[in-house]
């Protein structure tokens, strides 16, 4: 398929399964939309036509043309300019016929711009009952925070490194992370866990959570004790990056037990052991690596797409799970 379809595919994937749900998520392009038409000339610059089909920030094509044909792509977690090399390298050493470098985590003007895809979390949170002025309150400190943190990071050091190699390169973010975030959500639903214990024993039957077991990275109990009951569950595995430290004590009083999350800072962990919350880390590269396949498993189902797993990925399709 195309660089362009594929990349289409994906955003069209996240939007599905986005939990604001497709009409808030075709409120937010028509409000761009709107947006981008009063833009002056002088403002164009920093304004990506993208925004009219895809909602997520950091999710772009980086380096190559869209028309370019895709039959295999290395696909990695972290991507830097040594995944790049080592993607050329395959190419000109074992005619290894790689099309795309695909990242999870942004790079280039997807990095940059990281911390607009955060308010998706206010959403989530008033999902759960949180009152939506205080969400977005506490986000809006955390994004800021964010947005300085990233500001000074060299963006373009991968991408440039894929441009002058001459491979095409995207990166797919919070698509994936909604495809792994519903699929949770549906899984606990199903199966009502009764105890945390239960909890983490489900996600040790999902393939790429065994595989990280294995591996000595498996899902960890960090707030609460096995025999905890779960309660209300939470999934915090979508919204760009960790949201507000101080966000755990209005879950409690919404009535939220049990936060199922990728990571979690130690500032954050101290502040939801203090509102009695029982936290389960499931994994951070295992549940990127979840939400990838899940998100290949949709783009797959038109044309097939051969992958190269590296940085930290590893393919494993519907069938196998």
């Amino acid at each position: 398929m195309k660089l362009d379809a594929l990349y289409r595919k994906a955003v069209a994937a996240g939007v599905a399964k986005d939990p604001r749900g497709p009409e808030a998520v075709l409120r937010i392009l028509e409000d761009e939309r709107t947006r981008s038409a009063k833009l002056k000339d002088d403002e164009r610059d920093g304004w990506e036509e993208d925004r009219l089909f895809n909602p997520y920030s950091d999710t772009r094509i980086l380096a190559g043309d869209p028309a370019t044909e895709v039959r295999k792509a290395a696909v990695g977690i972290d991507v830097d300019a040594a995944e790049v090399l080592l993607a050329h390298i395959l190419n000109r050493d074992r005619a290894a016929a790689i099309d795309l470098v695909i990242a999870h985590h942004p790079q280039g003007v997807a990095l940059a711009q990281l911390p607009e895809v955060m308010r998706l979390q206010s959403d989530m949170l008033a999902a759960f009952g949180v009152n939506i002025s205080v969400a977005e309150q506490l986000l809006d400190k955390r994004i800021d925070e964010v947005g300085r943190r990233v500001l000074p990071v060299n963006h373009d050091r991968a991408v440039d490194a894929a441009r002058l190699l001459g491979l095409p390169m995207m990166c797919v973010h919070t698509p994936a992370d909604n495809c792994v975030n519903t699929y949770l959500t549906a899984l606990f639903e199903k199966e009502e866990p009764a105890r945390l214990k239960d909890l983490v024993e489900l996600l040790k039957g999902i393939p790429e959570y065994r595989a990280a077991v294995r591996r000595m990275a498996g899902p960890k109990i960090v707030s609460g004790s096995e025999n905890a009951r779960c309660g209300k569950i939470s999934l915090e595995m979508t919204g760009g990056t960790e949201g507000a430290k101080t966000i755990y004590e209005q879950y409690a009083v919404s009535g939220v037990s049990t936060i199922v999350g990728m990571h979690i800072s130690e500032e954050a962990l101290e502040n939801a052991k203090k509102a009695h919350l029982n936290i389960v880390l499931a994994g951070h590269i295992s549940s990127d690596t979840l939400g990838l396949n899940l998100l290949f498993d949709e783009i797959e189902k038109d044309s097939p797409l051969e992958i190269v797993g590296i940085s930290g990925f590893v393919r494993t399709r519907a069938a196998e799970r």
